[in-house]
């Protein structure tokens, strides 16, 4: 049986109080982490790959069903606001379309095809990338996918929470996190998908660092889409120019970006970033 298919550790859960039960989920999501940081080097050697891929136009591509595919949605969502990249450089595909990122569309899981339909809606090149998350590793549309990618000469990924699973063997790059059984028996919604959301936020931030969106531990590039935002940027240029407040607030509406007001700073006053 899989590890995430696996009984639970704990039993009789509806006799517990409330605080035993948060303990217990506690306790069980300490391992998570550890779970992922065994595959460190297996995330490093997909990410190696995907950086000079989108240096030369490549776009990442998740793909997944249910809450894997929530979770591609979820990151590559993220990307665009916070480090000010075009929303097709990340893209996140769900099995069942849109809709079943809040309501499960019936049987979508289980179309080997559709995977590599919706991928081609977005068109594709060689540079492109392909990973599929699905903690069972046996999701019959995110193999499909990422088996039709692969002969289309795209480069392939996984995530996914048991060993061995027919989905590793379809990519180049398997990341396994296998972080034990579920606190309920089976909800994969659990540790699995926290195990996959750390995974893709790894992915994502390394990969968008490395493609030059971050300065120092700054998002430069962020976008400027609520006061919250705008103060943020206000606080990093006062920290990179040394100007007071006023003066950030107005370089900030003047160019856009802490990026290119920092870069115009410097510029005028002679000197480097």
């Amino acid at each position: 049986m899989n590890t995430t298919e696996s009984n639970s550790l704990h039993d009789n859960l509806e006799q517990m109080d409330i605080l035993s039960l948060l303990e217990k989920i506690n306790e069980e999501d300490k391992k998570v982490a550890f779970a992922v940081e065994k595959q460190i080097k297996e995330i490093e050697a997909l990410v190696e790959q995907i950086v000079p891929r989108m240096k030369k136009g490549g776009r990442l591509f998740y793909i997944g069903a249910g809450t894997s595919g929530r979770l591609g949605i979820l990151d590559a969502s993220e990307c665009p606001p916070t480090y000010g990249v075009p929303h097709d450089w990340v893209v996140g595909i769900i099995a069942g379309g849109d809709s079943a990122i809040r309501k499960a569309v019936e049987n979508a899981e289980d179309d080997p095809d559709q995977a590599w339909i919706d991928i081609q809606k977005f068109g594709f090149n060689k540079e492109d990338t392909v990973v599929g998350i699905a903690a069972s590793g046996s999701t019959p549309y995110v193999i499909g996918g990422v088996k039709a990618a692969r002969k289309a000469g795209l480069l392939t990924g996984c995530i996914t929470c048991n060993s061995d699973s027919p989905l590793s063997k379809e990519v180049q790059f398997p990341i396994q996190v296998v972080a034990g059984p579920e606190f309920v028996t089976g909800s994969t919604r659990m540790k699995a998908g926290t195990a996959q959301k750390l995974v893709l936020n790894m992915i994502s931030t390394t990969t968008m660092i490395k493609l030059g969106r971050v300065k120092g531990n700054k998002m430069v590039d962020m976008q400027l889409s609520n006061k919250k935002l705008v103060n943020r940027g206000i606080r990093m240029i006062m920290e990179s120019t040394g100007s007071p407040e006023d003066e950030a607030k107005e370089m900030l509406l003047k160019y856009g970006s802490v990026r290119s007001a920092v870069e115009a700073f410097f510029q005028k006053s002679g000197t480097g970033l």
